[in-house]
């Protein structure tokens, strides 16, 4: 009997004791910290490609508002002006015959569809409309083959600004002659390659012998001041004195109107 109670207690510890050796193999395991990994790091993206990556555009240079400001009043002007830059250009004179001319950059630069670069091998000068002869002139046809005009005249702005410089162009007259102008003829139209017009009377343009200048200030224009020919308005408001010209149509239209005209400006910009 004594050996029976000795074997089951002998039972008993081993039993006991295995389940403490369990138990703390449990708790070890539990407590132990989970290892520290490092994060896989995220792949690198596969470019496509064909994908081409998208280019913002460049932004349209646009000077001129939409339409004239509700206050616009040709005569005076209606604000002080823009800041201008005087830095000169290269080669560029300063008088003239004794005459102090303003830097080129004293014409401040608008455009109502950003900078106008044109082609020399492509470009033509139009001269169409009530003509006997719709004619298509070379840059270097108008320049070498007419009477080169020296013009010092002042541009005055609505927008405040004024610059006296020295223009050297060619005789609309000229090319007029050349063309044939019907007898009917009162209005000569001009146009650029940005889609600006304006037009003004025959009779201006005859006993002003109004040219297209090529130069400023012994400077050729560049695409910055209106190459390849800009219209010098002589007693005319700014908005008259088209650059980038391009055409130069004849017509019997008085009522016509152009950019800035259809938009409420003065079609009659004499500076009084």
């Amino acid at each position: 009997m004594q050996a029976f109670k000795s074997h089951k207690i002998a039972i008993i510890a081993v039993f006991l004791a295995a389940i403490i050796i369990v138990s703390a193999f449990v708790v070890q395991n539990y407590s132990r910290p989970s290892p520290i990994t490092s994060p896989s790091p995220s792949p690198t993206p596969t470019q496509n490609p064909t994908q081409t990556p998208s280019i913002p555009p460049t932004p349209t240079v646009t000077s001129f508002p939409t339409s004239p400001p509700n206050n616009f009043s040709p005569f005076p002007f209606i604000t002080p002006g823009p800041t201008l830059n005087t830095t000169r250009y290269l080669g560029e004179i300063t008088q003239y015959q004794g005459i102090a001319l303003s830097p080129i950059n004293a014409v401040y630069q608008n455009a109502i569809a950003g900078l106008q670069y044109i082609d020399q091998t492509t470009y033509r000068l139009t001269v169409t409309g009530l003509v006997q002869n719709t004619l298509n002139y070379t840059y270097d046809q108008v320049v070498n083959d007419h009477q080169t005009i020296p013009k010092v005249v002042t541009i005055l702005c609505v927008e405040g600004w004024s610059a006296t410089l020295l223009w050297e162009g060619i005789s609309v007259n000229d090319l007029l002659t050349e063309a044939e102008i019907n007898p009917e003829t009162s209005v000569i139209i001009f146009h650029a390659s940005d889609g600006y017009s304006t037009a003004l009377p025959l009779n201006y343009i005859v006993q002003n012998n109004i040219i297209i200048a090529y130069k400023m200030n012994n400077v050729t224009l560049t695409p910055e001041i209106g190459w390849p020919f800009m219209l010098v308005g002589q007693n005319e408001y700014g908005y008259k004195w088209i650059k980038w010209l391009t055409a130069i149509e004849v017509s019997n239209d008085t009522n016509y109107l152009g950019y800035w005209e259809s938009r409420g400006y003065p079609n009659d910009a004499t500076i009084p």
